[in-house]
């Protein structure tokens, strides 16, 4: 049996929240599936020790519509899918586009959403199609799995002690729009600090240089480790090693999140409903006067009316400080 699992998001965080479908896939028919997924996803690092996965295929197609697979280049897709001679496929996604590509590449079991569904949430989609097609429920929770002899070697290698509580600080996003004030970061996570002696690691990359020099040159900076040179793929053994995770909605998130590590996770300019409330472990803090409904994305001005208090107050909680 040959399963293809296509997944075209780019982000991330779009892999690792739909972890728990492709698992719940493999479960149900005993067989490890591909993925076809696009290559921001870092899906070779995070997926690198993973059983799970026969084999990933990236998918090339750009914001300029001048990927590879874009255009006439859709037939050149075909015949990369075609070549594998899969089973079945499922579609987390409602574009004619994919259907075609099934159909063209000779797959005989399609199951994808309903064609030109409207977008909603995310998880509810992929829960719906999954649990109709495999006749089973499918928990949300995506697992990620790191070689044990990796996560020992890093816990030696950053001296990532219990004495401390190791904490995940995501300051970075993929937009401005999505990422809380720095300041209000550092006056945090001082005041973490002086309730218990807590290790930074900055979940940041090098385009975020301004950042994390800011948090460095600060009364916490003592206590910091970057990210800023790793690969994704690095980090994973040491997000393992660590307590929690507090930080915006970022691939740092998820990965923190599918770790199996307590999230606390400031959104103000993304939907709370897709990405903060798919999994126990996340905690989310919103916008004063908000819901988890109206919290969506563009809500540009929403991280002005998240304040230091509320934040430290929730880690504190989930944090266990």
């Amino acid at each position: 049996m040959k399963v293809l699992v296509i997944q075209q998001r780019p982000g991330i965080g779009d892999l690792v929240i739909f972890l728990s479908f492709i698992r719940k896939i493999v479960s149900k028919f005993n067989s490890p599936v591909s993925i076809l997924v696009k290559a921001n996803s870092k899906a070779e690092e995070i997926l690198k020790y993973d059983r799970d996965i026969d084999q990933i295929i990236y998918l090339d197609r750009g914001a300029n519509k001048k990927g590879s697979h874009d255009g006439l280049g859709f037939f050149r897709l075909v015949g990369q899918i075609r070549k594998h001679r899969f089973d079945k496929v499922f579609i987390f996604n409602s574009s004619l586009r994919y259907r075609l590509l099934a159909k063209f590449a000779g797959i005989k079991e399609i199951h994808q959403y309903p064609l030109g569904q409207n977008k909603d949430n995310v998880i509810t989609s992929a829960k719906e199609l999954t649990e109709k097609v495999l006749g089973e429920e499918v928990s949300t929770q995506p697992i990620i799995n790191v070689e044990q002899n990796l996560v020992d070697a890093a816990k030696t290698k950053y001296n990532i002690s219990k004495e401390n509580k190791n904490i995940v600080l995501g300051i970075s996003a993929s937009g401005e729009d999505k990422r809380w004030f720095i300041d209000r970061f550092i006056s945090t996570s001082e005041k973490l600090n002086r309730l218990k002696p807590c290790k930074f690691y900055l979940a940041a990359g090098k385009n975020d240089k301004h950042l994390i020099d800011k948090i460095m040159n600060s009364s916490i900076g003592k206590n910091c480790i970057s990210f800023e040179n790793l690969t994704i793929g690095e980090t994973l053994p040491i997000i393992k090693n660590c307590d929690g995770y507090l930080g915006n909605d970022t691939g740092f998130l998820h990965l923190s999140c599918a770790l199996g590590l307590k999230c606390v996770a400031i959104f103000f300019s993304s939907p709370v409903l897709s990405y903060g409330t798919y999994s126990k472990n996340i905690a989310c803090v919103i916008p004063k006067g908000e819901s988890m409904k109206s919290t969506v994305h563009d809500l540009a001005l929403g991280r002005e009316r998240i304040s230091v208090e509320e934040v430290y107050n929730k880690a504190k909680q989930i944090l266990n400080l």
